[in-house]
Parts: structure tokens; C-alpha cells; sequence
């Protein structure tokens, strides 16, 4: 390679690494903007475009660790709780649910296919919030307000039907070689489904059960409409409590939302093995 060609391949190097970095600091620009507000003393959306803390403190932090209910009870770790508890729960159901009904959709013929597939993806086309008024008479009648079940049961009604597309054009691209060979050697359906099928979909499984936590851990106007009082909330609905018609509490705001997105920040990190094959899931039809 002459001069000029190693010129030309470091130019092209310089200019690669200086849009990495130019997208890298407008990605990473709104974040440390969070941060400044979570540690600085005196919190506040001015201050010019530096993002970085003039000075540094965790009262903010605490404010929101040690809020305390009427009766004194720490209401932070019960809130977390309750985030735990319907986002784990949805994420099961949506599991659960999807891992077979995607099986069957992709391996079996039956009537109603076509039109269960295409009514799975009508779904997907309207906001949650567009069905809050229904689903808030039915669980009314249901005796369901106010409760994580009801509220796990609404949740589940968004990350299910996406959830069902996901894996069975997951399903679609594992061989079905391997399922008669599996029924030559004697195993049931459900041997070939749990044991066969289940451990090649864990990618796409992984994607779409981090999907459904993150729709139930980041979603507030549902749950700011199907709950009340303090000791129910979620700590999305409670970050939302911070922003009122005429201000915003930045500070305790900002160091909620860090507070959080580290449980999804730690999800990431535990199953990012996997996210690279199931990222793609579903994308081609073996």
C-alpha cells in the first residue's frame, strides 16, 4: 500500500471514530444532564449546556429513599415492591403465554389462524391508554382496582400479543427436522416443546421477557388510573407525583429516574449473552 492509499485509509479511520464520538456525546448528553440534576446542590433546568456538576450531594437521593407515608413507614422499598411484583409477574404471564401460543400458531393448522395472528397485531396498532376506559369498568366489576393483579392483568393484555409475534417467527426458523427426529425416539409434544424447542428459542425467550419487564416497570398512566394511595404505587407513578401543572421537582425527579433504571441497567448486563442472537429473532423464516 502507497502514501496515498494509507493516507486515504487513516482519513477515512479519523473520520469513522470522530461521528462514533459525535454520537456518543449526543446519546450520553441528555444522560449526564440527569445526573447533574440527581447530585447538584441547587438542582435546576438552567445553567447553560455544560452537563457536568458544579458541585455534588445525595440528599436528593435520600429524599426519595426516606419518603415516609402518614403513619411513618418508609415508602420506597414498599413501592419497589410493588414495581418487583407486577413487573416479574407480567413478565411470566407474557412467557408463559406467548412461548405457547407462538408453538402453536408456528406448528400447527387450525381454523382461526390467520385471523388469531392478524387480531394478535390489531392490538398492537392502538396505545395502551386508548383502552384505560374499558379496562378500568372491567376490572371495576372485577374487583381488581387497586390490586397488582389487576393491574398485572392489564399490562399483560400490551406485552402478550407482541410477545406471540416475536417467537413465532422465532419458531418459524428451528428446523421441524428436529422435532421428528425427537417423535422417531419416542418423545411426547410436550418432551419435543420443553426439551427440544424451548432451550434453541432462549434467545428470543430472553428478548421478549425483558420486553414485557420493561413495560411494566416504565408505564405509569395506567397505573396512575388503577391505583390510589401511596403504599400501591408503583415508582414510576411516583416520579410522576414530582410534576405538578405549575413546577417540577427536578432534583428528587432526576434521582428517582436513575434510581429506576438500574434495575433494567443490571437486567441488561446479566442477559446481554443473549440479546445479540435475539435482538434478530423472528427476523428471517428458515
Amino acid at each position: 500500500m502507497d502514501d496515498g492509499q494509507q493516507t486515504v485509509s487513516w482519513g477515512r479511520q479519523l473520520a469513522r471514530q470522530a461521528l462514533l464520538i459525535a454520537v456518543s456525546a449526543v446519546t450520553l448528553y441528555p444522560v449526564l444532564w440527569v445526573v447533574k440534576l440527581a447530585v447538584s446542590p441547587q438542582a435546576s433546568m438552567g445553567g447553560g449546556f455544560n452537563p457536568l456538576p458544579t458541585g455534588f450531594t445525595l440528599a436528593h437521593f435520600e429524599r426519595v429513599l426516606t419518603a415516609r407515608d402518614t403513619l411513618g413507614n418508609l415508602l420506597f422499598p414498599i413501592q419497589l415492591a410493588n414495581s418487583l411484583t407486577v413487573s416479574i409477574a407480567t413478565t411470566l404471564v407474557g412467557i408463559v403465554l406467548s412461548t405457547t401460543a407462538g408453538y402453536a400458531f408456528s406448528r400447527f393448522d387450525f381454523p382461526g389462524k390467520d385471523a388469531g395472528m392478524k387480531a394478535f397485531l390489531v392490538t398492537q396498532m392502538f396505545p395502551g391508554v386508548v383502552m384505560a376506559v374499558p379496562l378500568y369498568i372491567l376490572m371495576d366489576e372485577l374487583g381488581l382496582l387497586n390490586s397488582m393483579a389487576g393491574l398485572t392483568l392489564v399490562y399483560s393484555t400490551t406485552s402478550v400479543p407482541f410477545s406471540v409475534w416475536m417467537l413465532k417467527g422465532y419458531f418459524d426458523t428451528i428446523p421441524r427436522d428436529l422435532e421428528e427426529a425427537a417423535l422417531v425416539d419416542g418423545a411426547s409434544q410436550w418432551t419435543i416443546f420443553t426439551r427440544v424447542i424451548l432451550p434453541l428459542a432462549t434467545p428470543a425467550i430472553v428478548v421478549t421477557g425483558l420486553f414485557s419487564f420493561m413495560t411494566a416497570w416504565n408505564e405509569f398512566i395506567l397505573a396512575a388510573t388503577f391505583l390510589s394511595g401511596e403504599r400501591h404505587m408503583t415508582l414510576p407513578t411516583v416520579l410522576y407525583g414530582y410534576v405538578d401543572e405549575n413546577s417540577t421537582d427536578w432534583a428528587p425527579f432526576a434521582a428517582g429516574a436513575i434510581l429506576v433504571s438500574l434495575p433494567v441497567m443490571a437486567l441488561f448486563f446479566v442477559l446481554q449473552r443473549h440479546l445479540v442472537g435475539g435482538l434478530t429473532a423472528g427476523g428471517v423464516k428458515g
